[in-house]
């Protein structure tokens, strides 16, 4: 049996992380921001809904719980350093689009911008603000997806905690229900 050690409590969201990170948009009033987020889970599959976490400390929070629409973006490796930078800066004295080089592309049904340089983007209203208070808990019901066709296996990143990240590898096929 292989041996095992303990590991502090502070590192156990490490283990968990759940998908991709995601680079959120957000726009209310000609004020548009970007943030860097990891915390975010699917909740439900028609209508697609995706439960985030968004510290109100964070200028991203003020735009979403103002406009209640928001963009997940989904990066790629190619701009992990932009990824990361991104949640590095506060967006209240910076237009991060400009200090990092990404391009903002217009959504149909959200003010919030797509990112261009990312190869899928989910247009997103606020449809649930109960946890908002205690946790930052915002559900969100995604409106309208988007994808780079010419992406074919995106390798995504996956924060795994203190600046450490994981890029996912291989794609694998696995029989997964019974007929």
């Amino acid at each position: 049996m292989k041996s095992r050690k303990p590991l502090p409590l502070s590192k156990v969201y490490g283990l968990l992380e759940p998908g991709p990170v995601l680079l959120l948009t957000t726009a209310h009033k000609g004020r548009r921001n970007i943030m860097t987020l990891s915390w975010h889970m699917m909740v439900d599959f028609e209508p697609p809904l995706v439960a985030c976490i968004v510290s109100n400390l964070n200028h991203s929070f003020s735009l979403l719980k103002a406009s209640k629409t928001c963009v997940l973006n989904i990066p790629t490796v190619d701009i992990a350093e932009k990824v990361v930078r991104c949640g590095n800066v506060t967006g209240a004295r910076t237009d991060k689009f400009q200090r990092f080089g990404l391009t903002p592309l217009p959504a149909s049904t959200v003010e919030a911008p797509l990112i261009a340089e990312c190869h899928a983007s989910l247009e997103c209203r606020v449809a649930d603000t109960r946890l908002v208070s205690r946790y930052g808990l915002f559900v969100l019901q995604v409106l309208r997806a988007w994808i780079d066709p010419a992406v074919k296996d995106p390798r995504t990143l996956h924060h795994r905690g203190h600046g450490c990240f994981m890029v996912a590898g291989n794609t694998i096929r696995l029989k997964s229900r019974m007929k």
